[in-house]
């Protein structure tokens, strides 16, 4: 199984790159890299909107030994369509299911990673983490193939609403651990 790092973002409500923001003397980057590593997800492919932020990002990363980066062919679209592009790379061919992940949510551990893929069902499309308010589709587990029809529809509606129009499961995760950092607020 493979991961996907969406860390193409502009963070404007941040003020700053949240993937270059540090947490405990880790960037938020390299907190979501070792999560995904240590569940096993590897190779991780990396989404960056510039190839400035490969060697910028790849800085900060240590401790992970098997990741991919990947340029948005246009900037700053925004997950669904890193996450539709990164679709169609034929790499993924080979490939049924799909960890999706993003920078922005610097609590998470290998142990959710490893949760979602327990409970997947053999016939849901993807399972997503849910903190009891509203579900977590940028920590989905995909089976790649339905996602890939899915999204590439041009359906622009969020992806929270088009995953819950497949077959899917929720797994139900403790709200700090999904804690999503958009602003130093959030903090």
């Amino acid at each position: 199984m493979q991961s996907l790092l969406l860390a193409g973002g502009r963070s404007s409500r941040m003020g700053m790159d949240k993937a270059l923001f540090s947490i405990d003397g880790r960037t938020m980057i390299c907190r979501m890299a070792i999560s995904l590593s240590e569940a096993g997800l590897e190779p991780i492919r990396i989404a960056v909107s510039s190839p400035e932020d490969v060697e910028e990002y790849g800085a900060t990363i240590r401790g992970v030994s098997s990741i991919e980066w990947v340029l948005d062919s246009t900037p700053y679209l925004g997950p669904i369509d890193a996450i539709a592009e990164a679709l169609v790379d034929p790499q993924l061919d080979s490939i049924e299911l799909l960890q999706i992940a993003a920078v922005d949510y610097p609590w998470v551990s290998a142990e959710l990673f490893q949760s979602l893929e327990e409970g997947l069902r053999d016939a849901d499309s993807l399972i997503m983490p849910h903190d009891g308010e509203r579900g977590h589709p940028l920590l989905a587990l995909v089976r790649v193939e339905p996602l890939r029809q899915m999204l590439l529809t041009g359906d622009r509606r969020p992806l929270h609403r088009q995953f819950g129009d497949v077959p899917h499961s929720i797994l139900l995760e403790d709200p700090g651990i999904l804690r999503n950092v958009n602003s130093p607020e959030d903090l």
